[in-house]
């Protein structure tokens, strides 16, 4: 049943977003890990409309936030307003209260105000004056970013990216894709008259599966391995976090759910080691000369030499 159901959901996707497919399974399985994915690449690619065509595709509430420099915390999370007839403030929920939350061009606002959703991110709750507020389920970030060598942008700190479960490139479409995206034009009409294919009660039930998928007492070793080795790497200025490895637990499990299974793979743990966890650790290189595909390169070379289980 699951199966069909993901089925339904990844197809609907695809009738829009004609782009890298293997994108539209990543955010999946960012949405069945109950993580927030972060989709990155250059412009026109069609980061938004692999977003929005999620969002479409479920039926729940959707939010999208334009970032900008001048965008301020409380205008995502909401502000206290004074009631003269109550004589008392009330609290205005920000757009951050919702199911799915487009963070459009995330990196084009400032520091402090990307800083407002990591409580969201990491708890599905966010604070205000003295109150807290719970946020409902499912709940899911999705951000897009220009590669931060762009003018006018900002870098994501360290423990904001380290929310995101993970970190999709979109690329740009094969030459079959993109004669069909010339040919039908796929754009905002299509995109208007997505219908929702799964109830939001049903996300949350294929969620609630993901953390009772079995792993191999074998497989969280590999997972220590590989997390153990980043922190040991000459190369490497910062290794995965005890979040990471709890990430890339999540994501592999979700992964397994997307493939019809209640089980995981070593190989599942070679899918995702490079989504999940490029964007946790930086390598000196980077730092030294600005090398953003070092990075990659020493988490491949990781993964090649550390052995899997068989």
């Amino acid at each position: 049943m699951s199966t069909a159901a993901i089925d339904r959901l990844r197809t609907n996707i695809q009738s829009v977003f004609l782009g890298n497919q293997a994108a539209v399974d990543l955010l999946l399985v960012g949405l069945l890990a109950r993580g927030h994915v972060l989709i990155e690449d250059v412009p026109g690619v069609g980061k938004t409309v692999l977003a929005k065509a999620l969002a479409k595709s479920i039926a729940c509430d959707f939010n999208r936030i334009q970032l900008t420099p001048d965008l301020l915390p409380g205008d995502v999370l909401g502000v206290s307003v004074y009631n003269r007839d109550a004589n008392a403030f009330e609290f205005k929920p920000g757009p951050v209260f919702t199911n799915i939350l487009l963070a459009d061009e995330i990196n084009r606002t400032t520091p402090r105000t990307q800083s407002a959703l990591l409580e969201a991110m990491s708890e599905e709750q966010v604070s205000v004056e003295t109150h807290t507020y719970p946020l409902k389920r499912p709940f899911m970030v999705v951000a897009t970013q220009n590669p931060f060598e762009f003018e006018g942008t900002y870098h994501l700190p360290e423990n904001q990216l380290d929310r995101f479960v993970l970190k999709v490139g979109v690329g740009y479409p094969s030459r079959t894709a993109e004669y069909k995206i010339l040919t039908t034009q796929p754009g905002r009409d299509a995109l208007d008259a997505l219908r929702p294919v799964m109830a939001a009660e049903e996300v949350v039930r294929l969620q609630d599966l993901v953390p009772k998928t079995k792993m191999d007492p074998a497989i969280v070793d590999y997972i220590l391995d590989l997390v153990a080795a980043t922190r040991a790497n000459e190369q490497l200025h910062l290794g995965i976090s005890t979040r990471g490895a709890l990430a890339l637990t999540s994501a592999i499990q979700a992964l397994a759910v997307l493939r019809g299974r209640d089980y995981v793979l070593p190989d599942d743990v070679k899918e995702l080691f490079i989504a999940c966890c490029a964007h946790r650790v930086i390598s000196k290189t980077y730092l030294s000369n600005g090398d953003a595909d070092a990075t990659t390169r020493i988490l491949k070379a990781i993964l090649e030499q550390t052995p899997a289980p068989k």
